[in-house]
């Protein structure tokens, strides 16, 4: 017998599925239709902008004096050296309330360098065989790095005056969340089969368990959304944009590096002049495929990382989003 509802269906199931150590499945019904578009996107995008983790976002090397100097007795230059830096990930083993630290390190050869040696009392490492640089026979490297605490990714131009002169900043890719992707599914509710269930699937590096990281991410939503349950009638002034166009931005506008590509892959979207995932994003498939010494393994490596984050190629993006994402490329670019 159909009735007429006085207040939507709430949901009564969530489930929590591990699929290894950093990745969970979490699901959640059943829905009213429609509302699980409503919460999962918002949801998503916090998991990737605003979880909180460590990243390097300073250096210096004793006897260098840029990022394209190099280091007697050291295989790599500053520069590749710094990339391989920014791919370790760290955990502040002090205090998780404590903003920055920094850590000096002393190493004498020959030994390979990897992300092991750099835990101590104050850091540990998650990926712990992540290689760093050769050290050769009586050579020594002697170095600091300034970890910080943070959301998001900030460029090494915006860091730059927030360390001491004598540092190299680095860019900074602070989440900790690797792939946060989400599928709705019809079910079935009293004969009713437009219900719908969310699947989330969330991936993080190490630095935070998948479902803490989730339940960070229900908290700033529930944090953001309060406001609307204060006294609004002061403001006054008109919001300008959308919420969601701004926070797509955000995301686009984000370098290739962050990608962790493989060199090659890198390689090829670096000569072509490609340093925005947005500029990726705004590709078809073919544009992509035709990018000079674009390879069948480089663009299936590609499609997997926007796969991944949530932009797999051929996406069709809102014309607003499009318009001001080329607007903004185009600024960048100047």
């Amino acid at each position: 017998m159909k009735t007429i509802k006085t207040t939507p269906y709430i949901p009564t199931d969530i489930n929590i599925e591990e699929i290894d150590k950093n990745r969970i499945k979490v699901s959640a019904y059943p829905f009213e239709s429609g509302y699980a578009i409503t919460l999962a996107h918002p949801i998503r995008r916090l998991l990737l902008s605003s979880s909180v983790g460590y990243a390097p976002i300073g250096l210096k090397i004793e006897g260098v004096a840029h990022e394209f100097d190099s280091v007697r007795g050291i295989s790599e230059d500053v520069s590749p050296f710094i990339v391989n830096l920014k791919n370790i990930r760290l955990i502040n083993k002090i205090s998780q309330d404590e903003a920055q630290v920094i850590v000096n390190y002393s190493f004498k050869g020959p030994m390979n360098l990897s992300g092991s040696d750099l835990v101590n009392d104050v850091l540990d490492v998650v990926n712990k065989d992540a290689y760093l640089a050769t050290i050769n026979e009586d050579a020594v490297l002697n170095f600091s790095i300034i970890v910080q605490k943070g959301i998001g990714y900030v460029p090494s131009e915006d860091i730059r005056g927030m360390i001491p002169e004598d540092y190299i900043p680095l860019d900074a890719y602070f989440t900790p969340v690797k792939k946060a992707v989400y599928e709705i599914e019809n079910v079935l509710v009293e004969d009713n089969p437009t219900y719908e269930k969310i699947v989330f699937d969330i991936e993080t590096d190490g630095q935070i368990d998948p479902y803490s990281a989730f339940k960070e991410a229900i908290s700033i939503m529930h944090s953001q959304m309060s406001i609307f349950g204060a006294d609004v009638t002061s403001v006054t002034s008109p919001i300008k944009g959308s919420f969601d166009e701004v926070s797509e931005l955000k995301d686009l506008m984000v370098k290739i590096e962050t990608l962790n590509l493989s060199a090659r892959c890198f390689n090829c979207l670096d000569r072509t002049g490609i340093r925005y995932i947005g500029e990726l994003v705004l590709m078809s498939e073919n544009d992509i495929k035709n990018i000079k010494n674009m390879g069948k393994k480089s663009y299936d490596e590609i499609a997997e990382k926007l796969e991944e984050l949530g932009y797999p190629i051929g996406l069709e993006l809102p014309n607003e989003l499009v318009l001001s994402l080329n607007k903004r490329m185009i600024k960048m670019k100047v």
